[in-house]
C-alpha cells in the first residue's frame, strides 16, 4: 500500500473522528458520487449533498456529546490510483454503542502526489451491531 495513502487514511478519519465539516470537505472531490441503502430505499447523492449529511451527522454528535466508533475492516487496493476502504461507523453515548452502524464502502483516488481524495461510496445504513462484529471476525 502506498505510503501517503495510509498517512491520508488516517488524517481522514482524524477528521471523521473529530466531526471536522472543514477538514472533511477538503477529503472529497468535488467529483463525488455515492450511493446509500436505508430500509431498502436507494438514495444517490454527490459532492453538495454529502457535506449536508457531514454536517448534519457532525452537528448530532457534537450537540449530543457522542463519539464516533470507526472500524476499518478492509484495505483494498482498486488500481495504481485507487484504493477502497470498508469501515464500519456507530456512534457510542456515555460509553455505550447505539444498536446498528452503517458499513461504508469507500474508494479514494490519488489526485497528485501526496493528495488523494474520496470520490465514491456505498453506504449500507442501519446494519445492527451483531451483524457488524461478525465481519469483524472473520
Amino acid at each position: 500500500m502506498d505510503n501517503t495513502f495510509r498517512k491520508f487514511l488516517d488524517i481522514y478519519l482524524d477528521a471523521w473522528r473529530s466531526s471536522s465539516l472543514d477538514r472533511m470537505r477538503e477529503l472529497i472531490s468535488k467529483d463525488y458520487k455515492a450511493r446509500e441503502i436505508k430500509d431498502g430505499d436507494i438514495i444517490d447523492f454527490g459532492f453538495e449533498e454529502s457535506i449536508i449529511g457531514w454536517e448534519q451527522g457532525f452537528l448530532f454528535a457534537k450537540e449530543n456529546n457522542a463519539e464516533w466508533e470507526l472500524n476499518e475492516i478492509s484495505i483494498i487496493p482498486l488500481r495504481t490510483d485507487e484504493i477502497m476502504v470498508i469501515i464500519s461507523a456507530t456512534m457510542t453515548f456515555k460509553g455505550k454503542s447505539i444498536n446498528s452502524a452503517h458499513l461504508f464502502f469507500q474508494t479514494f483516488r490519488k489526485e497528485s502526489f501526496e493528495n488523494w481524495k474520496l470520490i465514491r461510496s456505498y453506504i449500507e445504513a442501519g446494519i445492527s451491531l451483531d451483524n457488524i462484529r461478525k465481519i469483524q471476525l472473520t
